[in-house]
């Protein structure tokens, strides 16, 4: 089946229009014969959109029930029947209610791509995933609902819908966007004129990407590549010589002209695996440079500079390409016209900037190559020249008359070949002209002369001679390019090891500096860092107090570079010493290598402890700003109920009946009790964080805290069945910290459990540990999101938003584990979700001493309690226990309430001495 197309309006804030041209769009194809149906549409009783919908076929939505209230989704099977052309499907970021068939509407709409159905939907800029940390920066809300960049990337069709932030503000003032009790304070804080005109820009510059991307498809597509100037691209081509700064600098100056310019830095190396002429150090410190001033570092292989050069720039659509001005001799611009010249005569649409430096002219300043061949060698070679060939000599004129001067010649070059393999160039370019001298005296008429009569002897001496000192240069070169390969072999070996060693997870700096040590035999390799908190003084290369160390293998450290016995400066601050032994010039280019890859990981590494930093900092004030949403909300809201009753109270015109009056005073009671659990909760969660929670563990009954809970929480209204064998054993713990902990636990199972099937509460034992299950028969929680739940201010979607910050949970497991304890969530077989609460047994918790028997008047007064259904809920012996009719017992339960709240006070009491005493 044919994939529908995706068309997505995308908008920068909401009241921009979005919906209007969806169904704007809508009606046109529906005028022009497509068969278009409405999936839902979202008018927010706005009438212009209202009216758009017109004679519009609406497919009606799914009702859904959800903790008790109806919501009304998307009905996906409904419009997979109905198979339209077209569908209009509004929101495309929307969580779905908990009970459909995908979390997501975008999951929704991907299913009917797939039936080939033409999807017609809309979006928020902010619903974005790679920018929803940006925008919850800029305004300060978080954005819950997310879309992945990639599915609104793969829509054929994206249009921005787009207004001014003072018209959508006057929108805004005259009532188009949300109801008039909403506008004042959506105007002083959202629809800012800062916010909407950052979102905006945020819009056309991820459009502006995106078009790029379609802009790059169609070109490879249709195998363009000329480059079309449709943004600036400027690329500059670095040499790795110390011209780079300053040719980097002026590319970023001219990318700068431009808004939206980008800037590209590229390094061609050989295909061929030999050394160049770029130095790593340089090379690495103008990376550095590129990225710092914004732009990106790319490295390329090919042998023709120029040629490479002008494909990179045509590969990524390049306008202006800039270069250093050549640094060779005007005699070597002579003989070759230059990468400079060759790239701007090449390089057609694309504009050639070549920059000038301090470098021109001034050649590469390459120091002499290294001779390919030992001296041992060399000095055999000149022996096999001056003995061997008079030996030849004297053989060959034994056999004058035998072979002819072609056969002489012939003998000679081939000596000449073996020489030039022995000993390199110079001694084959010596043998080439003594084997030639002492051709032309014995064996070319006239004889014992240097004088040839016969033309044809006079060009067989001569090609001898031009072949010989030939073959003298080709075996030459080829043994110096041998030796090259061999040193660009060890040196990737090593440079190999060395990225095995970071990447296998050591701390770069460390396995820089460690790799060094072992592979060039160091005592010691320091990292030095020029302070500069110190002014230079006479002799800072061995002024301890200028140099701080960075980082250090082996002993004893070099504290200044003046103690090293090598050094490299990496740059003006950074400095790699070694001790142990004089660094071989051979060697300095891969150590240069060492120190730039040092100095660079030293930055990083600093950078990641700044992000470290900024990311805790970033995450206190998440918790800040979550903490003042949610508690400002939870705060106001009873204190607002107790004040309104209080203020019925007190008003001296208005009488009240008892009943009246008791309701009033009940909700004052219940407003100050939910404040009291909430500051509550906030100190505990402060003082778990900051580890001084002072807790009271002592052998307490796990029944009697249930029946604390049960009562806390007003169970009574609505009975929770309870199950707790009579042989449970005591546990060590803190009775208050329990009590509070199964009254979260079965706050949130009231909550969320049907009417029809209450929550249940059991107890077992097992390894030492009691567990007390409390499970629900609601929606339960996915899985994947069971520690997100035990995260501070999280609430999952709830759209029950009017109680709680979130904190209950996270606070639960906090007190379990700091009684040694563990909370856990588990599926409840049939639906739901279960909590775990494992506490320790004492006879564990003490190290398996005797300990008396569990209190069987705490038993009693736990039963007494919970009332009727004794059986059921503690078995035969505890009810056993209760030795008559609990209701028969008048004033019993008072008792109760009385004695816990006397133990409770006592715990508490002494929770509060501890307290005073560690402040």
């Amino acid at each position: 089946m044919t994939q529908g197309l995706l068309r997505v309006y995308l908008g920068a804030a909401p009241g921009v229009g979005k919906t209007y041209r969806m169904l704007e769009e809508g009606r046109r194809r529906a005028e022009r014969g497509t068969d278009v149906v409405v999936g839902l549409v979202e008018t927010h009783g706005r009438p212009q959109t209202e009216a758009m919908l017109g004679e519009l076929e609406v497919v009606p939505r799914a009702t859904l029930e959800y903790r008790g209230a109806s919501f009304t989704e998307l009905d996906l099977d409904a419009v997979l029947a109905r198979s339209p052309e077209a569908v209009l499907v509004d929101e495309l970021a929307h969580t779905n209610v908990p009970g459909s068939r995908n979390a997501k509407r975008w999951q929704d709409v991907q299913e009917l791509l797939a039936a080939g159905i033409v999807v017609i939907t809309t979006l928020n800029i902010q619903h974005l995933e790679s920018i929803n940390d940006v925008v919850t920066e800029i305004t300060g809300v978080p954005q819950r609902e997310t879309v992945p960049d990639a599915i609104v990337r793969r829509a054929d069709q994206i249009e921005l819908v787009d207004q001014t932030p003072e018209a959508l503000r006057r929108r805004m003032a005259h009532g188009n966007i949300y109801r008039a009790e909403k506008i004042d304070a959506a105007l002083a804080n959202y629809f800012r004129v800062g916010n909407l005109t950052a979102l905006r820009e945020l819009a056309l510059l991820w459009l502006a990407d995106k078009v790029d991307d379609q802009l790059d498809r169609y070109r490879a597509e249709h195998r363009i590549s000329q480059p079309w100037e449709t943004r600036e691209r400027v690329v500059v081509a670095l040499t790795g010589g110390p011209e780079g700064g300053t040719v980097i600098r002026r590319a970023a100056r001219i990318a700068e002209r431009t808004t939206g310019a980008d800037l590209l830095a590229v390094h061609v190396t050989r295909n061929d695996g030999l050394v160049g002429g770029a130095d790593p150090a340089d090379l690495t410190a103008q990376r550095t440079l590129v990225e710092d001033l914004g732009g990106t570092y790319h490295q390329v292989v090919g042998n023709d500079i120029a040629t490479a050069l002008l494909d990179f720039a045509r590969g990524v659509n390049a306008t202006q390409l800039v270069l250093g001005a050549s640094r060779r001799n005007r005699f070597a611009q002579i003989l070759s016209r230059g990468v400079g010249v060759t790239t701007t005569a090449a390089s057609g649409s694309i504009d050639v900037h070549l920059v000038t430096h301090e470098q021109v002219h001034r050649g590469r300043g390459r120091s002499a190559p290294p001779a390919a061949l030992s001296a041992q060698r060399r000095l055999f070679g000149f022996l096999f020249a001056l003995v061997g060939l008079p030996l030849l000599t004297l053989a060959l004129t034994q056999l004058r008359g035998e072979l002819t001067l072609t056969s002489d010649i012939l003998l000679y070059l081939a000596w000449v070949v073996v020489v030039a393999l022995v000993g390199g160039l110079w001694s084959a370019l010596t043998a080439a002209v003594l084997g030639s001298l002492l051709v032309n005296y014995f064996f070319a008429p006239p004889y014992h002369t240097l004088t040839i009569n016969q033309r044809e002897n006079v060009l067989a001496v001569a090609v001898f001679l031009a072949m010989a000192v030939a073959v003298s240069v080709a075996v030459d070169v080829a043994a110096r390019r041998t030796r090259e390969a061999a040193g660009a072999r060890a040196e990737a070996e090593t440079l190999f090891t060395l990225a095995g060693s970071v990447l296998r997870g050591s701390p770069a700096v460390r396995a820089l500096l460690g790799q060094l040590r072992e592979t060039y035999r160091f005592a010691a390799v320091t990292l030095l860092e020029r302070r500069t908190d110190v002014p230079d003084g006479p002799d800072v290369q061995h002024d301890r107090q200028a140099w701080s160390v960075a980082g250090t293998v082996g002993a004893p450290p070099c504290l200044t570079p003046g103690e090293a016995d090598a050094d490299i400066l990496v740059d003006g601050d950074t400095c790699l010493a070694m001790r142990g032994h004089p660094l071989a010039a051979a060697d300095r280019r891969v150590v240069q290598a060492f120190a730039a890859q040092a100095a660079l990981a030293l930055r990083e590494q600093r950078l990641a402890e700044q992000a470290a930093t900024a990311g805790s900092m970033a995450e206190v004030d998440r918790l800040r700003t979550a903490l003042l949403s949610a508690v400002s909300h939870d705060l106001r809201t009873p204190l607002a109920a107790a004040m309104a009753a209080v203020d019925g109270l007190r008003s001296p015109g208005v009488t009240l009946s008892a009943a009246d009056r008791a309701e009033l005073v009940d909700t004052v009671a219940e407003s100050l009790g939910r404040l009291h659990r909430l500051v509550d909760n906030l100190l505990d969660m402060s003082r778990l964080q900051a580890g001084a929670l002072a807790m009271r563990p002592q052998p307490m009954s796990v029944a009697e805290a249930t029946a604390a809970a049960l009562d806390e929480v007003g169970a009574a209204a609505r009975p929770v069945p309870v199950r707790i064998p009579d042989d449970t054993p005591e546990v060590l713990a803190d009775p208050v910290l329990v009590e509070r902990i199964l009254a979260n636990l079965l706050r949130n199972a009231l909550r969320y459990s049907p009417a029809e099937r209450p929550p249940q509460l059991s107890v077992s034992e097992h390894g030492g540990y009691v567990a007390v299950r409390v499970v629900d028969r609601g929606p339960g929680i996915p899985a994947s999101k069971w520690d997100t739940v035990f995260l501070p201010f999280q609430r999952l979607g709830d759209r029950d938003n009017e109680t709680g910050v979130g904190l209950g949970l996270a606070l639960s497991r906090g007190l379990a584990e700091a009684m040694h304890g563990t909370l856990d969530p588990e599926h409840t077989p049939g639906g739901g979700l279960t909590m775990t609460l494992r506490l320790p047994v004492v006879e564990d918790a003490l190290g398996g001493a005797d300990q008396p028997p569990a209190d069987a008047a705490l038993r009693r007064v736990a039963a007494w309690r919970r009332g009727r259904d004794v059986d059921a809920r503690l078995g035969p012996d505890a009810a056993a226990l209760l030795g008559g009719d609990a209701d028969a017992r008048p004033g019993g339960d008072a008792d109760a309430r009385r004695g816990r709240g006397a133990r409770r006070g006592d715990v508490e009491a002494a929770r509060v001495r501890d307290d005073e005493e560690r402040a």
